[in-house]
């Protein structure tokens, strides 16, 4: 385990070799500072593995094993009834899988674990394809993005992996980004202190998967909010939904759309389309918010 010396410099070593500009890398040391030395992270083969290393070394300063690609959240799940049967209550466990590894292959192991209501942090890094074998298409790939499987554009829209979560009712859940470090911080705090599962559907900006300018990741993220084609809220027991950053006058979707190359191919028609659609999944959401107040 690679021993923090300096812990003002954080649980995650310094020279990780994700790609420039990545937004994974950023969203793991904002989660880890949060979350503190006392916990243990599951980590599937991805691009989070370059966190947890090779044979005996890592990047992090935590304790962590790298299972497989589906078992994520029935790893982390392990592990806390070991905790449990150990009397040791204070740790926090974590999973940490992108978005192929949950929205797709890991599923079933994450409903499983939140239908038991296994007391464990599950993080999605949402960077929208499988990236690190390829840029295949996931169910988290949005509608008309080119991939190396879609390279005419995907043709169906992806998951709403928060209803899907949401039909759990487990204790909290959130979207968040890391165009907006202080709401993914306060999110954190809440997942850590939930009594019962809790996950978090953090949108992860990749500039060699979208194809933008490795500089551009931040603003590129926060683009994604205002104009409304990831949205920030939480959901507290599957049914009380809070909108957490309110965007009065939304940008263009094509403001979003033109930063990366894996739209270029989306034509004037095609991003009005996006437009409608992002348009009727908001006023859902504001339906849902206002149920619940």
């Amino acid at each position: 385990m690679l021993t923090i010396k300096d812990p003002a410099r954080g649980l995650v070593g310094h020279g990780v070799s994700t790609c420039a500009g990545c937004g994974l890398e950023l969203a793991i040391r904002v989660i880890l500072d949060i979350l503190g030395e006392k916990t243990v992270i599951v980590i599937p083969p991805s691009c989070a593995a370059l966190f947890s290393g090779y044979g005996n070394e890592t990047t992090l300063g935590i304790p962590g094993i790298q299972g497989n690609l589906e078992n994520t959240a029935a790893v982390a799940a392990g592990i806390r009834a070991g905790f449990a049967h150990r009397g040791m209550t204070d740790i926090t466990v974590l999973g940490m899988a992108g978005d192929g590894g949950t929205v797709d292959i890991g599923l079933q192991a994450l409903s499983g674990a939140f239908e038991r209501g296994d007391k464990i942090l599950y993080v999605c890094y949402d960077n929208e394809a499988y990236m690190n074998t390829g840029i295949q298409a996931s169910s988290s790939t949005p509608l008309m993005a080119s991939t190396t499987t879609t390279p005419a554009g995907k043709l169906v829209n992806r998951k709403n992996m928060m209803q899907i979560v949401g039909a759990h009712g487990i204790p909290y859940a959130a979207t968040a980004s890391v165009g907006y470090i202080e709401d993914l911080r306060k999110k954190v705090a809440k997942a850590k202190d939930a009594d019962g599962p809790a996950f978090l559907h953090v949108h992860a900006p990749c500039p060699t998967g979208w194809g933008y300018a490795p500089a551009k990741t931040i603003e590129v993220a926060k683009l994604a909010v205002t104009t409304h084609c990831w949205n920030l809220y939480e959901m507290v027991n599957g049914k009380e939904i809070k909108i957490t950053k309110q965007i009065k006058k939304p940008a263009p979707v094509k403001d979003y759309l033109v930063l990366q190359k894996r739209f270029k191919g989306v034509t004037d028609e095609g991003a009005a389309e996006i437009q409608a659609q992002i348009d009727t999944e908001y006023a859902n959401l504001e339906r849902l918010a206002s149920l619940a107040e």
